[in-house]
């Protein structure tokens, strides 16, 4: 079963509690916080006060997405902001395997996200030290693109890796995902969708979830 993690990005903040509590009745397995720091992509969100405030208010686990320059400085103070599972940019770090294993030293799961410009191959050797590989389907900074379809098959190509050397790690695809294209990166090998604006955008949280789940189990 596919596994759903909303991105909070694309809630309405000025009910953000009301959000949180209608996400997590809704049935998914992770919410998914984007951080961007302006630099490393062309937008500002938000930082480890809002990460903190919404580890407060829910036990679902929180999926953090650093979207930063300089991600080895903000490890720490994020994962004690309440981040159960915390995605770098490959493009933003020199030794991708020391970066992931000092994430996995704080107590959390590791991830590692590779920008549509960046070839699936480049983060292959990697993915023993990471617990994700985050596949964007979208350039990174804004919600509501289109998904780019060559996403697809960096995600087929992960799934040959990690299956073929026995690796637990698994695949997540974050960008432009609704019930068109949940489907086709499941039946490509992913195992987590992340959804902003479809899912926000849905008006029923809940039978969105239903609806993606039976779309993608149909495909596999």
């Amino acid at each position: 079963m596919i596994k759903i993690s909303p991105s909070i990005l694309a809630a309405d903040f000025g009910h953000l509690l009301d959000e949180i509590e209608k996400t997590v009745k809704s049935g998914v397995e992770y919410l998914h916080l984007d951080i961007m720091d302006g630099h490393f992509v062309p937008n500002l969100t938000f930082g480890p006060e809002l990460v903190k405030y919404i580890n407060g208010v829910t036990d679902l686990p929180l999926d953090v997405h650093l979207m930063i320059s300089n991600p080895l400085e903000y490890l720490e103070i994020y994962t004690v902001a309440g981040a159960d599972i915390l995605t770098i940019h490959l493009e933003t770090i020199e030794h991708p395997d020391k970066a992931l294993a000092t994430i996995r030293d704080l107590g959390i799961k590791s991830g590692l996200s590779i920008s549509p410009n960046t070839p699936v191959e480049v983060a292959l050797p990697y993915l023993e030290h990471a617990d994700w590989l985050l596949i964007m389907s979208v350039h990174p900074g804004f919600a509501g693109q289109k998904f780019m379809p060559s996403s697809i098959d960096k995600v087929s190509k992960a799934r040959q890796y990690i299956d073929s050397n026995s690796l637990n790690c698994e695949i997540a695809v974050d960008g432009g995902i609704d019930l068109n294209t949940a489907p086709k990166v499941a039946a490509a090998g992913a195992d987590i969708v992340i959804t902003g604006s479809s899912f926000y955008k849905s008006g029923d949280y809940a039978k969105f979830v239903q609806e993606i789940r039976k779309a993608t189990s149909q495909e596999n």
